[in-house]
């Protein structure tokens, strides 16, 4: 398969290693400073195209692949305001996002587990549900995607909590996210319900960027041929 690099930072050194040791080839690379290359032919050559850049450039990033004729795979988070504008455009234009808010197989059954004991918590008023997540200081968005996948999991199955807010809070239906940045952090996410007698915890702590960088390689994988928005869901079968 031949892959193209939207971003070639720590991510894409990681991804483009991951992917040649899996045979593929890469056929272009594209950072800050040579964004011309999107009209290459080496670019309109790929299969699939894998970005990992910043929320600001995500969606123009798409679409300069979509204008190539190369689908997209995508970690880009921060930019959820205008999912459903970018759905609805590759619904109407045929295209092709493979995106998620975190490509780790551990990180996706724990969007499961969060979900399964959201809806036991449900049924338990006295626990308060709060989250925690910490990254890497060069993470631009707060709280991260990972987080608020998370938080939209807990809403769907809690009555009690309707929205999530960044910081602490004391109001019932809020779900309070604390974002904290400090040094090389790959990714921990806690998720703890506490009563007066008790509490109950569940954390998925990343050691590294690998498990990111392969499962966006295999998410590429599972993309190329195929059309339309598609997710971590769609590829692992829950």
């Amino acid at each position: 398969m031949k892959i193209a690099l939207i971003g070639y930072g720590k991510m894409g050194k990681i991804i483009e290693r991951i992917a040649l040791e899996r045979g593929h080839e890469i056929v272009c690379k594209i950072d800050i400073d040579n964004q011309n290359d999107f009209d290459s032919e080496a670019f309109a050559s790929a299969d699939v195209a894998i970005e990992f850049t910043a929320p600001s450039v995500a969606i123009a990033n798409y679409r300069k692949a979509w204008k190539a004729g190369v689908a997209v795979v995508s970690g880009t988070t921060g930019w959820n305001a205008q999912m459903p504008e970018i759905k609805a455009e590759i619904e109407k234009n045929n295209y092709t996002l493979f995106w998620a808010s975190n490509f780790s197989l551990g990180v996706n059954i724990f969007f499961e587990l969060n979900k399964l004991l959201a809806k036991i918590m449900n049924n338990f008023p006295a626990y308060d549900a709060k989250m925690t997540e910490t990254h890497h200081i060069h993470k631009l968005d707060a709280p991260s995607g990972t987080a608020v996948t998370l938080a939209e999991g807990i809403l769907e199955n809690i009555e009690r909590k309707s929205e999530w807010i960044l910081g602490e809070s004391n109001v019932e239906n809020q779900l309070s996210i604390e974002a904290i940045r400090e040094g090389e952090v790959a990714g921990i996410h806690t998720i703890k319900y506490q009563s007066e007698a008790d509490f109950i915890e569940i954390t998925h702590h990343a050691y590294n960027r690998e498990g990111f960088a392969l499962g966006a390689v295999l998410a590429a994988e599972f993309t190329c041929g195929k059309k339309g928005f598609l997710g971590m869901n769609d590829m692992l079968k829950f």
